[in-house]
């Protein structure tokens, strides 16, 4: 327990709670909506703006948020435009926003050391600040998400439903997607952009087999996270391995788990 009077470790906890947060409620939307991919394009295109950032001599977080809700709206855009297409564009965009990132980090003068903490995450390097825009974050979806409950909650299960009732669909989708773009830039100082879609979605996965509703698997999903980062920290101080690694690995091993628990039940 001595690990928790050290102040890095009590703003790598917090910020585990705070990414928690945001990773039940935005990754529970994101699986049942089959969201995954354009999520995925989404975090990936997100190091366009890191590189940005690091070009412009510009605040990290803030300037990859921005680059990120834009990349979000304009996937969410032709994901819903181009349907049968949307994978392939999803892919270039993935794939045009990384490599965006990387020419100007190259441009960039000088060698910087902070790089590799936004591909991997570096929670043990989390600051003050970095909490409060993070708290900032929570509370918009938070907010976000009460307040269009039942338009997220239609669009969900059944989204021509949802239209034919006169429900704005395609701006909800978009809510949806910049909420998840949100959730992305939280969760890049937990466990970094490579693994960013692992933390969105197993705690959703395990949360959905007992969940009866959306509120509840949201509320699980947020517990599960949390478990598998305070774990994920533990499991790496102990052994002096990288955090956001051992997060993963502690919630693949879960979900592996309860997949085979699953098939173990069927057989």
């Amino acid at each position: 327990m001595d690990i928790l009077t050290l102040p890095f470790m009590q703003n790598a906890i917090a910020a585990s709670l705070l990414a928690s947060v945001a990773c039940g409620i935005v990754g529970t939307l994101v699986v049942l909506n089959r969201l995954v991919f354009l999520a995925g394009g989404v975090a990936h295109a997100a190091y366009g703006g890191v590189g940005l950032a690091f070009f412009f001599g510009l605040p990290v977080l803030p300037c990859t948020l921005g680059f990120t809700l834009g990349s979000s709206v304009v996937m969410s855009t032709i994901a819903r435009t181009y349907k049968e297409k949307a994978d392939t564009v999803i892919g270039v965009l993935w794939a045009a926003g990384m490599a965006f990132g990387i020419i100007l980090i190259d441009l960039t003068p000088g060698y910087n050391v902070d790089l590799m903490s936004f591909l991997f995450g570096s929670i043990l390097t989390v600051s003050a600040h970095d909490l409060w825009l993070m708290l900032a974050l929570d509370i918009f979806i938070v907010v976000a998400t009460i307040l269009f409950y039942p338009g997220l909650l239609s669009i969900t299960f059944d989204a021509e439903y949802a239209e034919s009732r006169g429900l704005p669909a395609a701006l909800l989708h978009i809510l949806l997607v910049c909420m998840a773009a949100v959730s992305i830039v939280m969760v890049i100082r937990v466990v970094g952009l490579i693994l960013v879609i692992a933390l969105l979605t197993i705690p959703p996965f395990i949360a959905e087999r007992k969940a009866r509703n959306l509120a509840s698997m949201m509320g699980v999903a947020i517990l599960w996270s949390t478990l598998f980062c305070v774990a994920g920290l533990m499991v790496a101080y102990w052994f002096n391995l990288t955090s956001g690694a051992s997060i993963i690995a502690v919630a693949a091993i879960c979900f592996f788990t309860v997949v085979g628990i699953e098939q173990l039940r069927k057989n």
